[in-house]
C-alpha cells in the first residue's frame, strides 16, 4: 500500500507538475491612489521576495481590458468595480493598505513548498537589510512584472489549450499501450500454461 501511493505522487509530480507560487492580476485604474501603493508593494518587494512570481498588471481604464475586468468581478463575487482588485490564485482582495501585506504573501504561499517558503523568507530579510544590494544582483525581476495584452493572453491561452490538449494526448496513448502490454502478457502466459497442461 505505501510503494502504491508513493508511485501514485510520483505520477501525479510526472503528468501535472511541481506547484509553484501562485501569480498575482492586479486590476487597477491610474487615477487610484490605493492601486498605486498595490503596485509598488508588488515591484518593490513581491517579485524579488518570491523568484518565480509573475504579476500581470490590467488598467481597467483600457476598454479592451474591461472583459477580463468583468470576469474576474464576477469570479470574485464583487457587487462593485471598485479597484485595485488583486486575484491570487483563487483569492480575491479588493481594496489595498499596508496591513494586507501578509494577507498576500500567505496566498502567493499556498502551494509553495518549504524549501521556496525558506528561500522567501531569506530574500524579505535579506531585501529589508539592503534593497538596493538586493535590488542591483536580481536586475532582472523587474521583468516578472507585465502590462496585460488581451490579443497576447488569447493567443498563449490557445498555445496552452493545444499543449495541454497534445500532453492529454500523450498521457491516454501511454495508458492504452501499458493496458494493451500488460493484456499481451496476459495472453502469454496463459497460452504457455495451457502448452503446459
Amino acid at each position: 500500500m505505501k510503494k502504491l501511493s508513493i508511485i501514485s505522487a510520483l505520477a501525479g509530480l510526472l503528468f501535472f507538475g511541481a506547484a509553484s507560487a501562485a501569480d498575482i492580476t492586479l486590476y487597477y485604474s491610474p487615477y487610484c491612489p490605493h492601486c498605486h501603493h498595490a503596485q509598488e508593494f508588488f515591484v518593490n518587494k513581491m517579485i524579488y521576495e518570491y523568484p518565480n512570481l509573475r504579476v500581470v498588471q490590467v488598467n481597467v481604464m483600457e476598454e479592451p481590458n474591461l472583459p477580463a475586468f468583468q470576469e474576474a468581478l464576477q469570479k470574485c463575487k464583487y457587487d462593485n468595480g471598485g479597484v485595485p482588485v488583486i486575484v491570487v490564485g483563487d483569492k480575491c482582495f479588493q481594496g489595498y493598505a499596508d496591513f494586507m501585506e501578509q494577507e498576500l504573501r500567505d496566498a502567493v504561499e499556498v502551494d509553495l513548498s518549504d524549501a521556496d517558503k525558506k528561500t522567501a523568507a531569506e530574500n524579505k530579510k535579506a531585501l529589508e537589510a539592503n534593497p538596493e544590494d538586493f535590488k542591483a544582483k536580481h536586475a532582472d525581476r523587474p521583468k516578472a512584472v507585465t502590462e496585460y495584452n488581451p490579443a497576447v493572453e488569447a493567443a498563449a491561452a490557445k498555445m496552452a489549450a493545444e499543449k495541454k490538449s497534445s500532453e492529454g494526448s500523450s498521457v491516454y496513448f501511454y495508458v492504452l499501450l501499458i493496458v494493451l502490454v500488460a493484456a499481451l502478457g496476459f495472453v502469454l502466459v496463459r497460452k504457455d500454461n495451457k502448452k503446459k497442461k
